[in-house]
């Protein structure tokens, strides 16, 4: 079963079961401080706009007024999230899904004319295809003291885990740390599911502020949202309810 096939073939599971998984009441919280304190840079790839939000949304509220420290890489325009729609052809989603980020970002406080963002525009749903392109790419980024973020390399979509890959071998290559970040594996894994690496499991800890900017800068990318022509959203409401608890699960 392909990798999209998987996530399709899920109904998700809700997060009244994650709430049960002991691996995930184990692992050790993290202070968003304790992880990027002042004058650490993060660099962060995203598959597709709202990947960024998804990932590190809470994280990354706490980079208002610090954008220097902060590289942001959206290595798709997302235009592949809705095949075979009437409303939302590939070209229209190449100038909406990045204009929905911008917004996202904004929601965060973040200065757009202070933040290193940068766009990749690779084919939506062919990241692989460029694979050793993003390892070269990124390891002339990165430096030493680096925290890259990418997503987990076993997320259940192909864009997802060529970034995690090329992550990971840039990251060893230039001695950066890395941290993956389980997006859709929320949706398809079960509790206490054994396929996930949970020793490297940490939950960075979110106050209410920074939950409630992150659910604002979601709320951006209505073309996510949405339902489309009697098609459910693109993300799951059990998806979002995973991704909007108190914390976020990274992999160190």
């Amino acid at each position: 079963m392909s990798d999209d096939n998987l996530i399709q073939a899920s109904q998700g599971t809700p997060w009244q079961q994650w709430q049960q998984c002991a691996h995930l009441a184990r692992a050790p919280w993290i202070d968003p401080q304790q992880l990027c304190p002042p004058g650490r840079r993060l660099v962060l790839v995203a598959p597709h706009p709202d990947d960024e939000i998804l990932m590190a949304g809470g994280l990354l509220a706490g980079f208002a007024g610090r954008e220097h420290d902060l590289l942001l890489i959206s290595a798709t325009d997302g235009e592949g999230s809705h095949p075979d729609s009437q409303q939302w052809s590939e070209r229209r989603l190449r100038h909406q899904r990045p204009l929905e980020s911008r917004h996202a970002l904004q929601a965060l406080n973040l200065d757009l004319c202070h933040l290193d963002w940068r766009r990749l525009s690779l084919k939506d749903g062919g990241v692989q295809r460029n694979e050793a392109y993003l390892v070269s790419h990124l390891s002339q980024l990165l430096k030493p003291d680096d925290l890259l973020m990418v997503p987990w390399r076993n997320d259940g979509h192909c864009d997802h885990e060529a970034i995690g890959r090329a992550g990971a071998q840039a990251a060893q290559a230039r001695g950066a740390q890395l941290a993956e970040v389980p997006v859709w594996a929320w949706h398809w894994a079960s509790a206490d599911d054994n396929r996930l690496p949970w020793a490297r499991a940490r939950r960075i800890q979110l106050d209410e502020a920074r939950v409630a900017r992150k659910r604002q800068a979601i709320s951006a990318h209505t073309s996510q949202l949405s339902a489309d022509a009697g098609r459910p959203p693109v993300v799951p409401a059990t998806l979002l309810d995973c991704l909007l608890q108190p914390f976020e699960l990274i992999l160190l």
